[in-house]
């Protein structure tokens, strides 16, 4: 499989320039497309989703950049807006409380998915539910108990390698596990990393996010996988490193590395 199937987007989470100056940087950088963040403080605001996200697609699309998804709220005017801005996607993660049995968090998730399923279906608008490690949805096999009884184009799968890495699950049993509901595939790296020294009582460690060559997700493992199984699609990466002054350049580096894996 060549690469004429992958559409590069980048999670421009780290960049809150004008959305025309956006464009250019995403573009100029060799992304196809953005996921862009619906949150306050950013180019468009959840209160301003219903005018602002069309607007911003088409600032976008005039610098040959096109919105394959949001990190936003999941209301009705939210998914409104995407349909009607061409947004097919928006990514949430599902945390789990302390309060919460995991079982019981699932039961009450799917009861919020069906009620989500006739407005995603009116709009053409996918709930995209990302695996993410510590008290969340945090594998594949938990994505595939969660929302595998759905219409993957209602609600499907954003998988995360890293993520996916850091709670020790094997990334191509993974992805045997989610390969079907997969939507999206989001790229970055990390690893555990001790944040107290070898006398302490108990070791407590924190994910330091690093490029995509040095953490426990093995890109070339993923691609692999996705490449044996003809998968093409959005393949996002998510900008997020640990040395945050860092961000522009490892981001090109990290494309770079992807495109030579994927094509």
């Amino acid at each position: 499989m060549s690469g004429e199937g992958i559409r590069y987007a980048v999670f421009t989470k780290p960049w809150k320039m004008p959305l025309p100056e956006l464009g250019k940087f995403v573009k100029d950088m060799g992304f196809d497309g953005i996921e862009l963040p619906v949150r306050p403080e950013y180019q468009v605001e959840p209160e301003s989703v219903a005018k602002g996200l069309p607007e911003a697609a088409k600032i976008l699309a005039d610098c040959g950049v096109k919105i394959e998804s949001i990190a936003g709220p999941t209301d009705e005017a939210t998914i409104e807006a995407c349909g009607k801005a061409g947004v097919p996607i928006i990514r949430i993660c599902e945390s789990i409380s302390k309060e919460e049995n995991y079982l019981d968090a699932e039961d009450s998730l799917q009861m919020k998915y069906d009620n989500l399923v006739p407005i995603l279906d009116r709009y053409g608008v996918t709930l995209g539910i990302q695996n993410h490690c510590n008290r969340f949805v945090p594998n594949a096999m938990c994505l595939k108990s969660l929302i595998g009884g759905y219409n993957s184009k209602h609600v499907a799968a954003v998988w995360d390698a890293a993520h996916n890495a850091l709670n020790g699950e094997d990334l191509d049993l993974a992805i045997d596990i989610i390969y079907p509901q997969i939507c999206m595939v989001n790229l970055k790296n990390g690893y555990w990393k001790r944040q107290t020294g070898p006398e302490a009582e108990v070791a407590k460690w924190k994910v330091y996010w690093t490029s995509g060559r040095q953490g426990l997700a093995s890109w070339p493992l993923v691609a692999q996988e996705l490449k044996k199984r003809d998968w093409f699609g959005v393949l996002c990466l998510t900008a997020e490193y640990s040395d945050h002054d860092s961000v522009d350049r490892l981001i090109k580096e990290d494309l770079a590395l992807a495109k030579s894996l994927f094509e």
